[in-house]
């Protein structure tokens, strides 16, 4: 058998089984849903050791192989982030059960009642990369909103992957479930990857990517079946003239320097021409003593000799690394335009003391997610409450801004009739 024959073959047996298993999880109790969860998060824990060591074979892999630290930070775990993976499924077992919930009901003349009744979507598709955490994000929401899911990590993160996995399956096994509702792709052949987006329409019902630019862009176009997803989170902060300085400082340094590699981290900081004086030089002070690289436009070089000089390019990029792009702008129109000409349409913040421009900020922006005096390194579905999320979607059509156990849903019309027939 031929390899494309082989990884056909694999993929195929994946989207029977996690077809059957969307059945049984479509009709599975709150209760038994949630026992999988909590024996999933009691298995992280117990499994915790073995779980570092995994991630350290993928981090010793991936140094030998150049992976920058940007992408370096993205798959590293330690004991913390493995308690947060823990923490985080637990959150997700915790959320109300939104299959069944009836979002709307009404009878008509005839006397048909009429409901619309929330449903799951059947079975998704994720494929992501470097980030372990990923796999029990994924799989947990899944789960909790009574989809199936198939999982397709990076090769650089496969051994944490696995790890992970385990902890599912071993939750899934405790509370009587079927094995395939969660299944990790047990292949690191790039194959695979084509198979899951070109070949499996007959079983998958969408498909969710979470990394960068190109593996996004690779599924936008390939995919046979609906993909929720966003290409780039190219984030702005905006400091307004009415802003308070120590507030701007703070939500500068921490929605860029916190963690660079997310999605949510700022890379462009855009700056009211009427705070010039009193904002510019401490803020831009601050994030190169952070360690950040900033490059500037005219304004914001003379602010300070060690900021490089900005190119056209800079506005658009998405660094993922401890670099932004700073602009002087007229105002909070200034900034809005801004926004609309180089942004992602994904996470933009407003640091003001002024209402009124906060709300015209917050209202003109079109972006998933919008923050008045916040930092953008909110952007995330476990800070929303949500529990975790699959990713952020930039998309505008069924779910958009964090993808959670809600965004994982459809709804279907329930008619309850006594013999009506149509004239």
């Amino acid at each position: 058998m031929s390899s494309a024959a082989a990884i056909g073959e694999l993929m195929e047996g994946l989207g029977k089984a996690a077809t059957l298993a969307a059945g049984t999880l479509a009709l599975a109790p709150t209760a038994q849903k949630n026992a999988a969860l909590a024996a999933a998060a009691v298995a992280v824990h117990a499994r915790a050791a073995q779980i570092l060591a995994a991630n350290a074979h993928d981090l010793a892999a991936a140094r030998a192989l150049g992976m920058s630290g940007a992408r370096l930070e993205r798959l590293a775990l330690d004991a913390p982030r493995v308690a947060a993976i823990a923490a985080s499924i637990t959150a997700v077992a915790a959320l109300p059960d939104p299959i069944g919930r009836v979002v709307a009901e009404w009878q008509r003349p005839n006397g048909l009642t009429i409901q619309r009744v929330v449903v799951p979507i059947g079975v998704i598709g994720i494929i992501y990369e470097s980030r372990p955490n990923v796999t029990t994000d994924a799989g947990a929401l899944c789960l909790k909103s009574g989809n199936a899911a198939i999982l397709r990590g990076g090769s650089e993160s496969r051994h944490s992957n696995s790890a992970l996995h385990g902890c599912l399956a071993a939750g899934l096994e405790a509370a009587g479930l079927p094995a395939a509702a969660i299944q990790l792709v047990p292949t690191t052949d790039r194959a695979a990857v084509g198979y899951l987006l070109a070949g499996m329409a007959e079983y998958l019902d969408v498909i969710v990517p979470r990394g960068g630019k190109k593996l996004v862009a690779r599924v936008q176009q390939e995919a046979r079946v609906p993909v929720i997803g966003h290409l780039e989170g190219n984030c702005h902060v905006y400091i307004d003239r009415d802003a308070d300085v120590r507030m701007a400082r703070a939500i500068a340094v921490n929605a860029k320097m916190r963690r660079t590699g997310i999605c949510g981290a700022a890379e462009t900081l855009l700056i009211d021409r009427a705070c010039v004086a009193t904002h510019l030089r401490p803020i831009v002070a601050d994030l190169l003593a952070a360690g950040c690289e900033v490059r500037g436009d005219a304004q914001v070089q003379q602010a300070d000799p060690r900021v490089r000089p900005a190119s056209e390019d800079d506005w658009y990029t998405e660094y993922l690394d401890a670099i932004i792009a700073a602009r002087v702008v007229d105002g909070v129109d200034g900034a809005i335009a801004h926004i609309a000409r180089y942004g992602s349409a994904h996470t933009e913040s407003i640091v003001t003391g002024n209402q009124a421009t906060a709300e015209r900020f917050l209202e003109r922006v079109d972006s998933a997610i919008v923050l008045h005096n916040a930092s953008t390194q909110f952007a995330d579905g476990g800070e929303f409450g949500m529990g975790a999320e699959i990713g952020i979607s930039t998309e505008r059509f069924h779910a958009r801004g964090p993808v959670g156990v809600e965004q994982l849903t459809s709804y279907k019309y329930v008619v309850r009739g006594a013999g009506q027939v149509r004239p």
